[in-house]
């Protein structure tokens, strides 16, 4: 198991991005969160098997279809509660 906290930047915010990293997270079966942040950013917390966390970080390197994403910053964390939920914007 592996637990990563994440900040995505470029522009990620009104592109559909936190409701993209959610859908994409549940797919893979991962626990955690996702919101925007009120710097541009998303924030994310992705826990679960190292290959699906793994390939969670690869698909937010490209992000959705509008996305422009310019860098993924991740650190590993505490695991979260389990499911994946959308957290409002801080």
């Amino acid at each position: 198991m592996k637990s990563v906290r994440v900040r995505i930047t470029g522009c990620v915010q009104g592109v559909w991005c936190r409701a993209w990293t959610a859908e994409q997270a549940k797919k893979r079966k991962l626990s955690g969160w996702v919101r925007n942040r009120t710097d541009g950013s998303v924030e994310a917390v992705f826990s679960g098997c190292d290959a699906d966390v793994a390939s969670m970080l690869t698909a937010c390197e490209a992000g959705p279809p509008l996305a422009r994403v310019e860098a993924v910053f991740r650190e590993d964390c505490e695991p979260p509660e389990a499911g994946f939920r959308t957290l409002p914007t801080e």
